[in-house]
């Protein structure tokens, strides 16, 4: 069951990647996040509220119980770090081609694991240290791939900024493995929704808001609603996936990023982006070693 609630998550991942990138084309990054975040927010309210009335029984699977203050640090302190994410993480996907974002997004799994080396204690099999070092390889091929349009993986900023934005997320996984063993499921998912929200609010009025006219303008488009819809469901899917005693955090993760082939699919069609090719065999490459 675990598995197939990963692939699922990995499906609407894939296509909240797509939702991200209309969103911010030729758009203000700030706004977006907000307006996206507002939208989860919105989504778990209405279960916190009947949940606490007593009109959500506590054998459902959406029922949001009570929390301590203790964890409610904790649930802020995990929306702070996957909102400092999105800040580099959204910065780089308007200002880089979406086939050059989701390469790089797929190694997450291989930091998350260097994460689990030192955090964790675990230990790895050549095996496993064989598919880091295929990552690694591929991850260089790639970035010879994005010299040819003009990226330089050493001088980008922007390349800087999606690196940045993977390792956070790593971190943020490797969180995740401590807080879904140990506290109830749609607590923390309901919560970090509306922090999420809470943090950027004060951003976008007293950072973006004054100096709006300085960057680019804010443009609404009604696809920005569906960033937070597809984030929330596939938040859903993956957390409850994380409940399953036998779920392996290790294989979630790869299952889950595999949204990036979904994405880069779409992302080339869609916006007819150049240098495929070279693209996705460097994708398809990085994929194999995060699968070893």
């Amino acid at each position: 069951m675990w598995v197939f609630l990963a692939l699922i998550s990995s499906i609407f991942l894939g296509i909240y990647d797509i939702t991200k990138k209309v969103s911010l084309n030729k758009n203000a990054v700030i706004p977006v996040l907000f307006f996206a975040t507002l939208t989860g927010a919105v989504m778990v309210i209405p279960l916190i509220l009947l949940s606490n009335y007593g009109l959500i029984p506590e054998s459902s699977i959406v029922y949001v119980s009570k929390i301590t203050w203790n964890l409610h640090g904790l649930v802020f302190l995990k929306s702070a770090l996957v909102c400092t994410s999105w800040i580099f993480s959204y910065f780089a996907l308007k200002h880089l081609p979406i086939t050059i974002i989701t390469p790089i997004r797929a190694t997450a799994p291989v930091w998350t694991l260097f994460g689990a080396l030192i955090i964790y204690k675990e230990q790895y099999s050549t095996l496993q240290w064989a598919g880091i070092a295929i990552v690694i390889t591929f991850f260089y091929i790639f970035s010879l791939a994005g010299n040819k349009e003009g990226i330089s993986f050493k001088h980008n900023k922007w390349i800087l900024f999606i690196v940045i934005a993977t390792l956070l997320g790593s971190i943020s996984g490797l969180y995740d493995k401590y807080l879904f063993a140990t506290y109830e499921r749609m607590a923390i998912q309901a919560w970090f929704s509306i922090y999420m929200a809470v943090i950027y609010l004060p951003i976008v009025l007293f950072l973006w808001y004054p100096r709006r006219k300085q960057s680019t303008p804010f443009q609404w488009r009604w696809v920005i609603l569906l960033i937070g819809f597809l984030l929330t469901l596939a938040d859903f899917a993956y957390f409850y996936a994380l409940t399953d005693k036998n779920a392996l955090i290790a294989i979630v993760s790869v299952l889950r990023r595999t949204s990036v082939v979904l994405s880069f699919t779409l992302g080339a069609v869609i916006f007819k982006e150049a240098n495929l090719k070279r693209k996705a065999i460097a994708l398809l490459g990085i994929l194999t070693g995060v699968i070893i």
